[in-house]
């Protein structure tokens, strides 16, 4: 059975890297009907963020990315924590020692801060016969365990990038515990994806160079190496790697921003994988079902903002109509103060018209007020009409209107039809002045019949008697 896993470290908000890598964990298992965990990589205590573990569990819930097993917590799963874990680490070390993959290091911060510009360790401690370090650990000093790289190369297989090869001299001593106790992230990684028997390792293309050093682990304690899938650089829109400190924005910043999860969940899913059938518009559902990681690309990709706010966009038009008209019913009673006025209807106008909800209240500024606009809204080549074809066709659907007393879209577009048949005009020599009559603007959410009927027939017909009079 495929089993992957989500290991974060909580030391900030969720960047969309991290965001990427979790969801392609869960789209692998999910896919091969397979099982997805969460696992917190706390050990690095001087970094951790206070409130960033709950965030990221958020996350999880808020995306969908579920995971399936855990520690219980009172009938329910939470994720597996690994400074909850601490005292299982050492013994593991400890076993490497004792097979000559491992070695105690009794140097001092002092000593470390001499070494000066090393690239590396330089392997002191290594010269300590089994009865010194013996003696240094019954004396109570202080002391990390470091992992041994033997001389030589490792060549390993990605399921993006294939066949790597790196030369062990280019690989550090690491360390595997730390003085405090508490093993290092590169330890705990290995131990906790064996003990928890995961499948597929998913992480950004910089940890290539890294994998040898976990391998060196596994085949020291006789473990099957787990199937690695590197995924491909993100750049930033202006340029590099995508960064927080550049401005780049963290998942948090895009809900605050009034993108919905399942559209970034959508969009970031495209940064380095694409669909067979050339299709952009998934659910998480849908994802799951089409994903597979033979098709992630090993090019760098292009965090592109203009396109997520497309694809936002994209996500709101198919929206249940009740399920948007609740996201914008806050927006919209701020926005449109007319009394009468169908803010229900008014939500079902936008939904297909916008890309955030927050995009509403400049399309809707007409209704409390219409604007002191200029005739020459009336002219438009492509409609054939100017001031004097508008007036004409105002004139003749005023009185049609004032007569109507079954005021909805249907029965104001076939009267407005029949007036210009009457004109001989085209239907649209009717329908823009009467759409630039009630709106007052080059543009409006909806067509003409369907602002009549929004507006209603007092201030429509109101809204007519001042065209007129503009237009005369």
């Amino acid at each position: 059975m495929v089993r992957s896993r989500y290991a974060p470290s909580p030391t900030g908000m969720m960047h969309l890297g991290g965001l990427r890598s979790a969801l392609f964990e869960y789209l692998i298992a999910k896919h091969a009907g397979g099982t997805f965990i969460l696992r917190i990589e706390d050990t690095d205590q001087e970094r951790l963020v206070e409130g960033a573990t709950e965030f990221i569990y958020n996350c999880m819930k808020i995306t969908g990315l579920h995971y399936d097993e855990g520690p219980d917590i009172g009938g329910d799963y939470g994720p597996y924590v690994q400074s909850e874990r601490k005292e299982m680490y050492l013994p593991y070390a400890k076993e490497l020692v004792e097979k000559g993959a491992a070695y105690y290091c009794f140097c001092g911060k002092e000593r470390l801060e001499q070494l000066g510009e090393l690239e590396s360790y330089d392997r002191h401690c290594l010269k300590l016969s089994k009865e010194e370090a013996a003696a240094k650990l019954a004396a109570g000093e202080s002391f990390v365990i470091r992992q041994l790289i033997p001389e030589g190369k490792t060549t390993f297989h990605d399921e993006v990038y294939g066949d790597i090869t790196i030369e062990h001299d280019e690989i550090e001593d690491q360390i595997l515990i730390k003085s405090d106790g508490m093993p290092t992230y590169n330890f705990a990684n290995v131990i906790d994806d064996h003990t928890m028997a995961i499948t597929h390792v998913v992480r950004g293309s910089e940890y290539l160079t890294s994998t040898p050093k976990y391998n060196l682990l596994y085949n020291s304690f006789g473990w099957d190496v787990p199937t690695y899938v590197h995924l491909p650089l993100i750049l930033s829109g202006h340029g590099g790697k995508l960064s927080k400190r550049k401005g780049d924005p963290s998942f948090q910043d895009l809900l605050d921003m009034g993108y919905l999860p399942e559209a970034v969940v959508n969009y970031i899913a495209f940064l380095g994988w694409s669909s067979p059938d050339n299709r952009e518009y998934f659910t998480l559902a849908e994802l799951t079902e089409a994903f597979d990681y033979k098709n992630i690309s090993k090019s760098p990709t292009t965090f592109d903002l203009k396109k997520m706010a497309w694809m936002n966009g994209e996500h709101i038009k198919r929206l249940p109509e009740e399920v948007f008209y609740e996201m914008a019913l806050p927006t919209l009673r701020d926005a449109v103060k007319t009394p009468g006025i169908d803010l229900r209807e008014v939500a079902r106008i936008l939904q297909s018209r916008v890309l955030f909800v927050k995009d509403c209240p400049p399309l809707v500024e007409f209704i409390d007020q219409l604007p002191d606009y200029d005739v020459e809204l009336f002219t438009h080549k492509k409609m054939k009409t100017d001031s004097a074809v508008a007036l004409k066709a105002l004139e003749a659907i005023l009185p049609i209107y004032r007569g109507i007393e079954k005021w909805d879209n249907d029965t104001l577009y076939a009267a407005a039809v029949e007036c210009g048949q009457a004109l001989e005009f085209k239907n649209s020599q009717v329908l823009w002045p009467i759409r630039t009559a009630l709106s007052g603007q080059a543009s409006s959410p909806c067509g003409a019949s369907e602002l009549c009927a929004l507006l209603g027939k007092d201030e429509s017909i109101r809204r007519f008697e001042v065209a007129i009079d503009k237009l005369k």
